[in-house]
């Protein structure tokens, strides 16, 4: 459970105050002004003026100062599940993003946010937008050009050498948090003051993970947000995210081949085992083209000495 209070500088004074003798010793993130931990609950407070409470106890915890929030108390609708979305949702202006390549040894982690408003709606259905696994790479390539051009949208591709980097401060799922939260702030900016009517992210951890991955981030996407597997089965704007996702992604493995010097075989098996070996023989560098935390990077050591 996660519960979020809006309160005045002053009030957050009183609030860290309160908490001290239970406040964790530690360097906070940036934004951060205190962390409590009591048993069954989490307090974070941030210097914005929102202090949130996470577990079992956050409701009774939060409970207490509720008066004193100079906005109602809102329980994020990850809370919610696929019944509670938005009437006619699949027909409203929403925002999603999604994102390509975790499991995939070569290449980047691409992630897309995509608004898709009313109005483009049908055209998108048109051209057959749906969940990019199930579409080739060329029908990717034709498609994802199409959408770029008619809806706003964002991308980060992180590629290997910055993704080695990050994987050493973030696990895979924090990194992905990470980018959905700054593609989708992106994205809001492009569009404002327009805003959509809903956020839609194709889920890939609980919600209260996510967001205690993504609380040192300025800002952090919070309002309207939604949280369904298979999202793209509940909003095109997912599956929009998820072509340009792996149309940008289809780009950088062939930039990476091209520099390779061979065709770099997408996700995680026998065959990119033995292109990793081969690459190593060549006294290549894996960490230009590959996700070394993989364990395909032992078993492509231990196959080029052989």
């Amino acid at each position: 459970m996660t519960e979020v209070l809006k309160v005045t500088p002053t009030k957050l004074n009183q609030i860290a105050n309160h908490y001290t003798t239970h406040t964790a010793h530690q360097k906070l993130p940036k934004g951060t002004k205190f962390m409590a931990k009591l048993p069954g609950v989490t307090i974070t407070g941030y210097q914005s003026g929102k202090v949130m409470f996470q577990g079992k106890l956050a409701s009774q915890e939060a409970s207490q100062w509720q008066a004193a929030a100079v906005s109602t108390n809102e329980v994020y609708p990850q809370m919610k599940s696929a019944n509670d979305l938005p009437t006619n949702f699949s027909q409203l202006a929403v925002l999603g993003s999604d994102e390509v390549g975790t499991g995939s040894y070569f290449g980047p982690l691409t992630t897309a946010a995509v608004f898709v408003d009313q109005d483009h709606l049908a055209s998108l259905r048109k051209l057959g937008v749906e969940d990019s696994k199930k579409l080739s790479d060329p029908t990717i390539i034709k498609i994802a050009k199409q959408i770029m051009a008619q809806c706003p949208y964002h991308v980060v591709n992180v590629k290997p050498q910055d993704y080695n980097r990050l994987i050493r401060k973030y696990n895979q799922a924090q990194l992905k948090a990470i980018c959905h939260n700054f593609v989708l702030g992106k994205v809001l900016n492009q569009i404002a003051p327009v805003q959509p009517a809903a956020i839609l992210i194709d889920q890939f951890v609980q919600p209260s993970t996510y967001f205690r991955y993504v609380r040192d981030q300025s800002p952090i996407i919070d309002k309207h947000v939604f949280f369904k597997e298979k999202g793209e089965s509940y909003h095109l704007a997912v599956a929009a995210a998820s072509i340009v996702a792996r149309y940008i992604s289809l780009q950088t493995m062939d930039d990476l081949s091209s520099r390779a010097g061979i065709t770099l075989p997408i996700g995680a098996g026998l065959k990119v085992d033995q292109v990793a070996a081969q690459l190593l023989k060549q006294g290549q560098d894996l960490n230009n083209f590959a996700k070394l935390h993989f364990a395909n990077t032992k078993k492509a050591i231990k196959l080029a000495r052989q």
